[in-house]
């Protein structure tokens, strides 16, 4: 029996801007999604509030990607 090729590969590129915000370039999508942090995970992080933008957090998108 051979070995299983995979179905799909998902090629990602980020790129970090400064600080926590990151740019990433994900497939079908024409625009980069911009991440950071905001709240209580930038306070956990010890970024003042206005420092950098707020933006969703990967981990906003892994559980929305999870709870979809």
């Amino acid at each position: 029996m051979g070995t299983a090729q995979p179905t799909y590969i998902s090629k990602v590129r980020i790129v970090r801007e400064r600080g926590p915000i990151r740019q990433a370039y994900l497939p079908a999508e024409s625009q980069p999604i911009t991440f950071g942090t905001h709240g209580p995970v930038r306070e956990h992080y010890g970024t003042a509030p206005g420092q950098y933008p707020d933006h969703a957090t990967t981990l906003d998108y892994v559980v929305a990607a999870a709870a979809g």
